[in-house]
């Protein structure tokens, strides 16, 4: 199941960078990011129901902050100190679980999470360009969603 949901989850983040870079608009990307955000929780009590906690945990914090953004975005929040913090929840939620794992792909993936919920919430302060939130989450939506997706749907294990 996680497989299919990282699929799912680079829908969003997508066109979401793509929003960052000024392409699109905030309504589109609100709703899909809710509806990721909905679907990242369904995903996340499945797999705690499967016993895969770790992977939960990740999954659920995730949803949340989808659901975050994508009210942020249908409403036209301008003052986004709030959804930094959930970034930076995300990113302890996202480092503890890299330490957990200690090597590997996943292990690298976790890692990049952690910069990205860092560069979020330095975006939200004003201190980070959207500019390469846009870029950092098209390029991580592909080598840590779609990629790692399609390597454990194909070959059942993830790259290294």
């Amino acid at each position: 199941m996680t497989p299919a949901l990282l699929v799912m989850i680079s829908m969003m983040w997508i066109p979401l960078g793509m929003l960052f870079l000024g392409q699109g608009d905030a309504k589109s990307s609100g709703f899909t990011t809710g509806l990721v955000g909905i679907l990242t929780i369904i995903g996340g009590f499945f797999q705690a129901a499967q016993g895969d906690l770790l992977t939960a945990a990740a999954l659920l914090v995730f949803g949340l902050l989808y659901l975050q953004v994508a009210h942020a975005l249908l409403t036209g929040v301008t003052d986004m100190r709030t959804v930094g913090w959930g970034a930076v929840t995300v990113g302890i939620v996202c480092l503890i679980t890299a330490l957990i794992v200690g090597s590997g792909y996943l292990f690298f993936m976790f890692i990049t999470f952690v910069i990205l919920c860092l560069a979020v919430f330095l975006n939200c302060y004003g201190k980070l360009s959207g500019k390469i939130v846009g870029y950092m989450l098209i390029v991580l939506a592909l080598i840590c969603l779609i990629y790692p997706a399609y390597a454990l749907m194909g070959h059942y294990s993830l790259p290294f």
